[in-house]
């Protein structure tokens, strides 16, 4: 959220509700502990309750870790992108790596893709998979690191704004983005195209 020019995240929760051992294991535990007859099967019934109370604990830290991994990798990744979250403008995306967070946060990359990978994020802007705001990084020609995202995003526009009796071909449009200072190669204006479901240009034709 944007709070006057200052960004807040605030995690969805209402689906992971507050876990806690039962209270009845707990005094279960405490009564076998304390019996004075330490049979074998009063000892093999404390090993039992104690165990499950040990994966019940167990859990509910995965549960509290996942939730603190989650919100520290939005979190790096939002004041990474700052520009953007303040103004929803995809130009001022800024090329990132998971190495980039990984970083920030001293998590492995493997860790970093995985939350990517599976969450979603609600902006003013819309909602969009953590794993969008990835991507390999090119130059302008000026010398400028750009995103793939920022690239896509003017790809869209100059699509949208075609004449459909004559729609531009995968090498026209690399043409433009050139003369915008993009320079990237037909096919991977091709490979941006399919990856934002766009047709080709003879079946965007309109008669």
């Amino acid at each position: 959220m944007n709070e006057d020019g200052e960004l807040e995240l605030v995690l969805n929760s209402k689906n992971v509700p507050e876990l806690r051992v039962n209270r009845t294991y707990l005094e279960m535990l405490e009564t076998y502990a304390k019996a004075k007859k330490q049979d074998a099967k009063t000892k093999e019934a404390l090993q039992f309750v104690r165990q499950k109370i040990d994966s019940a604990r167990w859990f509910i830290d995965a549960i509290k870790q996942r939730q603190n991994t989650l919100f520290v990798t939005m979190t790096a990744i939002m004041e990474y992108q700052r520009d953007y979250f303040l103004t929803g403008d995809e130009t001022k995306l800024r090329p990132m790596i998971l190495k980039d967070i990984a970083d920030l946060v001293g998590l492995d990359i493997s860790t970093i893709s995985r939350v990517a990978s599976s969450k979603y994020v609600q902006t003013a802007f819309g909602t969009f998979l953590l794993k969008s705001f990835f991507s390999e990084s090119m130059q302008t020609e000026s010398g400028e690191e750009v995103s793939s995202r920022e690239i896509k995003s003017i790809l869209t526009d100059l699509i949208s704004g075609e004449d459909k009796k004559k729609p531009l071909t995968d090498e026209t449009l690399a043409k433009q983005l050139k003369d915008k200072g993009y320079n990237i190669a037909r096919r991977t204006v091709a490979k941006y195209r399919e990856q934002l479901n766009i047709p080709v240009a003879r079946l965007r034709k309109e008669i």
